[in-house]
């Protein structure tokens, strides 16, 4: 069985070794530069953390230069909302601010345009007037050739004069496009005479109406690796037919030696009962499936921090996972189990109850309050004890009583004994009900002499259960999450993801009663209410808990299956 508690041991990999082939090589003068160029229409999620994870852990290794760079070239989806987001959620995952002031495409713009009209003028572009759907068609298909645009052979000043025209604002949007001059038969349909440029008349959030046209993703990626020194350009697989196209880019640009950056892919991260597409998450968002980029459900580092998740634990299952050069889907319990090893090793633990029955301990010595000592952390000695009040009225979990008990039923029924955690032995004597036969309190009966939690005369009982005093509980709230998504695999049955949305993913429990000490937690922090799960306070709402995960380790099934 695998193991999750501990920091994995670094391996080796593919990428590893061509970094440090490189180095031997002295490829780039003994420099490692790497880059994480998010764009800024969204939230990262956990996907995004491998990237960050392992260009982080390339350039810090080797001591070389990590930069976050934001894609800006789409001003029609991107916000200064995303670009703050990305930053600050970065920041939490690598558990450090950024060595290096962030960088922006936004910032190359005008060499890009230079560098386009360069192509312009060596006959390798050209001004296409046809609208965007329609150049898609006569890309033809994987068994059919291109066709070529009947505006291909337009004549070099042609082509500058009228992509000068798109840049001063003369066209409008999808009347024109610049055009890469390649190859309408290539194998690669990224080949295909790609587009360049786009007319876009929407202000940047940074550069506002100073342009008129943006570049693509294609055409500016490479571009900007090189300007800003990479080496190593690390993408996940789904930009492998792309590589193609960023070499034939830098090859014309005559970008070559040390100033010219490779592109090498890994495979990306994919999860059961997980969509990772930015257009489905983003749908969700807006349709109000769930309620905001950052609800605990969704699988976006905002939302994986609202949940509690130590930022450490992500870093040690990206690095556990390692990169691969074949796509995979990985159990999202593998993930978990990473959260849960770390939390039991760290967080405190406390008693609440989700689900409170009143409980009356009939031969209690009225007005007496018993402060128990309660360990902080069994893991850890360090974390010292708490004490807690046991008074004669307390609060016990509903499902911990069972009015006719099942086979192998061992927790309280009428006129069995049980032990409450830290506190005695008590013995359920009599039920009362409501009028419609509910059960809402329990008469019991205490053993003094069980206090250490033994019996003297060395009886034993069969079940422990946790409590909470009456008198002196704080009332609080939890949300309690389920998978998202009801399939391991969403939409593999009828194609569409969201057809496998799971409408019983969110519960809210109201009026839980915790022990008063849950109400001195610090921020940020999350603990272990004993045999429910850890939970996570909110940010904003006093008392209000997000359940960041459960106690049972269903990787460890997973893994006795196999």
């Amino acid at each position: 069985m695998e193991t999750q508690g501990e920091p994995p041991i670094k391996k080796s990999n593919f990428i590893i070794d061509l970094v440090e082939a490189d180095l031997d090589s002295n490829r780039y003068d003994g420099r490692v530069q790497t880059r994480f160029p998010p764009e800024p229409n969204g939230f990262l999620h956990v996907g995004h953390a491998k990237a960050i994870c392992l260009n982080s852990s390339i350039a810090n290794d080797y001591s070389g230069v990590f930069n976050l760079r934001y894609d800006d070239t789409n001003p029609v989806t991107e916000s200064t909302e995303f670009v703050a987001s990305i930053k600050d959620d970065l920041q939490w995952l690598l558990g450090e601010e950024l060595k290096t002031v962030p960088l922006h495409t936004s910032d190359y713009f005008k060499q890009l345009y230079l560098w386009a009209e360069d192509l312009i003028m060596k006959g390798k572009a050209y001004v296409d007037d046809q609208d965007v759907k329609t150049i898609s068609k006569q890309r033809g298909g994987f068994q059919e050739t291109g066709l070529n645009s009947p505006y291909r052979d337009r004549g070099t000043e042609e082509n500058l004069h009228l992509f000068r025209e798109m840049r001063a604002g003369k066209f409008y949007e999808g009347e024109c496009v610049l055009r890469a001059k390649i190859d309408m038969g290539h194998d690669n349909m990224n080949m295909r005479d790609p587009i360049m440029y786009r007319v876009k008349t929407e202000e940047h959030f940074r550069t506002g109406k100073e342009w008129n046209i943006y570049p693509t993703y294609d055409w500016a990626h490479g571009q900007s690796d090189a300007i800003e020194k990479v080496t190593h350009s690390l993408c996940s697989l789904e930009f492998e037919s792309h590589r193609e196209l960023y070499n034939w880019f830098l090859d014309q640009l005559e970008i070559t030696g040390n100033q010219r950056p490779y592109q090498t892919e890994f495979a990306r991260l994919n999860f059961t009962y997980t969509v990772l597409s930015k257009r489905l998450l983003k749908y969700l968002v807006e349709d109000k499936i769930v309620d905001g980029w950052d609800d605990p459900r969704m699988p976006t580092l905002r939302g994986f921090r609202k949940r509690g998740y130590p930022a450490v634990a992500v870093r040690n299952f990206c690095e556990h996972i390692g990169v691969a050069k074949t796509n995979g889907t990985h159990e999202i319990e593998l993930l978990e189990s990473f959260i849960r090893n770390n939390l039991n090793q760290n967080a405190e633990r406390r008693m609440a109850v989700l689900n409170p029955l009143k409980v009356t301990i009939t031969n209690w010595p009225e007005g007496h309050v018993d402060m128990r000592q309660a360990i902080n952390n069994p893991e850890d000695e360090s974390a010292g004890t708490r004490e807690i009040p046991f008074t004669g009225s307390l609060y016990i979990e509903r499902e911990d009583f069972m009015e006719n008990p099942e086979p192998k039923y061992y927790r309280l029924a009428p006129g069995r004994e049980v032990r409450l955690r830290y506190g005695y032995f008590i013995t359920c004597n009599k039920i009362v009900k409501d009028k419609e036969g509910n059960v809402t309190e329990l008469l019991c009966s205490y053993d003094p002499e069980t206090s250490g939690g033994k019996a003297p005369d060395g009886r034993k009982v069969k079940a422990t259960i946790h409590w909470v005093s009456a008198e002196h509980a704080l009332e609080g709230s939890a949300v309690l999450y389920d998978r998202l998504f009801s399939t391991e695999h969403p939409g593999a049955e009828t194609g569409e993801p969201l057809d496998d949305i799971n409408p019983n993913s969110k519960t809210l429990r109201e009026c839980i009663k915790l022990e008063p000490s849950i109400g001195d937690l610090t921020r940020g922090s999350v603990v272990q209410f004993e045999r429910l799960g850890y939970f996570h306070p909110d940010e904003e709402i006093p008392l209000l808990f997000h359940r960041t995960v459960g106690l049972r380790d269903e990787w460890a099934n997973i893994v006795k299956r196999r």
